[in-house]
């Protein structure tokens, strides 16, 4: 079927069932809802079989679902209804939730359902669960109403009576410092984490929303008090105990250009007052409560070096504490090394709101790019163990390219990957010219990078970028990582496979070094990051700041795919920015 998605944004989920309709033998095309754009002349321009709807925060006009069959995916059970469906249940704290698909009609979320799957609601912030469980079922949702449809038997079943809630306000979110337990805030600031953030009035007398929260599991003070640092990140005491917060956005000024979520002590600058850095233990496995953004701990063979950066993406500094932790695990005496392993992103790449918060966006992206080059390299000349990389969420640009320095790439099912650079307007770096052709083959490669669409977890495999598929849920992921890596370990033809990587090493290298393509990469991004008038940077500045593009995307329309270089084109997930409806 030729199946068009209306969508306020290609975000990951759009981008997940994209690429999955793809696998299964669908044509499919995306048109975006845009200020100032006919849905209606879009689709008829289209002419679809079925309209698909997965993340959508405008009506479908009812010119569009009096014509067609449209269905629109809702992140809640049967009967839930409203705009905030999704951060409701992580702050009331439900256990248990689900996705619906339902048929468009005069009423928003009151159409008939083609299709509902429950999930579990496990502790984690919203968009980690938007982009984990509610996928996943919003994914056999959506296929089981595609394949229903396609059937032209299947008679959908009329809604359960309710109202609508209205949308979650910012006094519906307050956080009482004074009163609230660690589970209060913790419910608070996981059900905004990656937007609207929960409004804070007077954090050290500005107006801030903060993102995200994590327990801490000694520290303690006044409820409300400012306890310390770690890698970025704020500490403050709850009522009875405290949380980190990783990032804050000032609030946007009437007018005013629109702000960006940064680093919790890069946002405030001086006006932090001197508090302790507080790093996480050495060895900080799965079984520590207290939170650190870098972990590393090991089981027999295996040496798991874990990373969690808001949004994938990471700066100039979190790319170089990675390195040391990386050397550091490589002096262990381990046969196998684990990069990743965590339920949510692997990796997006440079930090574009570091970059654009930079006084000099040209400087910091460069020595952002040659810290992620630097990683990237050592990943590719540890030549004395076997390297894994384990994907348990989604990577894009130069965190698909880290992931592709390793020995192994094995990826849960879910996962979607967005190997390009095209679309911010790069050439790409990361060793990238040497590790993608390495896979898939020149061809492929060119096809890959300029095509810029997203892959399935399964597509990836089968064109040789993924090694492995995991299927399991997004919270058993590091488990199957562990036990898949003890088994690969424990094999007697790794210790074979370790011997044979000096040499192949070697082999390449002399073909050609490692460094020519460090310098060829890199001399493309030279010249973009510091010439003022690249395309770089009008978009890199759109998508922090979430400028809306004036059109939908020639190459995600279904129409001939934009040469190199040309402007107005819709990002992926690359940098920290909303993600869920």
């Amino acid at each position: 079927m030729y199946v068009l998605l209306l969508a306020s944004a290609f975000n990951s989920l759009t981008q997940r069932v994209h690429a999955e309709l793809r696998d299964h033998g669908h044509r499919v095309a995306v048109e975006l809802a845009l200020p100032g754009s006919s849905l209606a002349d879009a689709v008829r321009g289209h002419r679809p079989d079925l309209v698909l709807a997965p993340m959508l925060r405008t009506a479908i006009p009812e010119e569009v679902w009096a014509a067609h069959t449209c269905l629109v995916v809702h992140p809640g059970p049967v009967g839930d209804r409203g705009p905030s469906s999704l951060d409701r249940a992580v702050q009331d704290g439900e256990s248990r939730w689900g996705v619906t698909v339902l048929q468009a009609n005069a009423e928003m979320d009151a159409g008939d359902v083609w299709a509902s799957v429950a999930c579990p609601v496990p502790p984690v912030g919203k968009s980690d669960l938007y982009r984990g469980e509610i996928a996943d079922a919003a994914l056999e949702a959506v296929l089981l109403a595609v394949e229903r449809f396609a059937s032209g038997t299947y008679t959908p079943l009329p809604q359960a009576s309710g109202h609508a809630r209205p949308l979650l306000s910012q006094e519906d979110r307050r956080i009482d410092w004074g009163s609230d337990t660690t589970e209060d805030v913790l419910r608070a600031l996981r059900a905004a984490d990656s937007q609207p953030g929960v409004r804070d009035d007077d954090l050290l007398g500005g107006a801030w929303y903060l993102h995200g929260g994590h327990r801490e599991e000694h520290l303690r003070g006044r409820p409300g008090e400012l306890l310390a640092t770690r890698a970025g990140a704020l500490c403050r005491a709850t009522a009875d105990g405290a949380v980190w917060i990783p990032e804050l956005r000032a609030r946007r000024l009437p007018g005013g250009p629109a702000t960006l979520k940064l680093p919790a002590t890069l946002a405030l600058a001086d006006r932090l007052p001197p508090l302790p850095e507080v790093p996480a233990p050495a060895e900080a496995g799965p079984h520590h409560r207290t939170w650190s953004d870098i972990g590393y701990h090991e089981e027999g063979q295996v040496g798991f070096l874990s990373f969690s950066f808001p949004g994938g993406a990471m700066s100039t500094a979190h790319c170089r504490r990675l390195l040391d932790a990386y050397r550091t695990a490589r002096t262990r005496p381990t046969t196998v090394l684990v990069l990743g392993g965590g339920r949510d992103f692997f990796s997006n790449g440079i930090h574009l709101g570091v970059i654009e918060a930079a006084a000099d966006p040209a400087e910091e992206s460069w020595a952002n790019i040659n810290a992620m080059n630097d990683l990237v390299e050592a990943v590719l000349t540890t030549t004395d163990r076997l390297v894994v990389s384990a994907l348990g969420g989604n990577a894009a640009a130069g965190g698909a390219m880290l992931a592709l320095a390793a020995d192994e790439v094995w990826c849960r099912a879910g996962v979607v990957l967005n190997p390009h650079y095209r679309l911010m307007g790069l050439h790409g770096s990361e060793y990238w010219t040497y590790t993608l052709p390495r896979r898939v083959g020149p061809a492929l490669a060119d096809r890959l990078t300029t095509e810029a669409l997203p892959l399935s977890a399964a597509t990836a495999q089968g064109l040789g970028l993924v090694d492995r598929t995991v299927p399991c849920p997004p919270g058993d992921f590091p488990r199957e990582t562990e036990r898949l890596a003890a088994r690969l370990a424990a094999l007697p033809a790794t210790a074979a496979r370790i011997a044979g990587k000096k040499a192949a090493r070697e082999r390449d290298e002399a073909q050609r070094p490692l460094a020519d393509h460090r310098r060829a990469e890199l001399a493309l991004m030279h010249a973009t990051f510091f010439d003022p008038d690249a395309p770089y940077h009008a978009l890199r500045r759109a998508f922090v700041r979430k400028e809306r593009p004036t059109a939908t995307p020639l190459h995600l329309s279904g129409s001939a795919v934009r040469p190199r270089g040309v402007t107005g084109l819709a990002a992926p997930d690359a940098a920290p920015g909303p993600d869920c409806c």
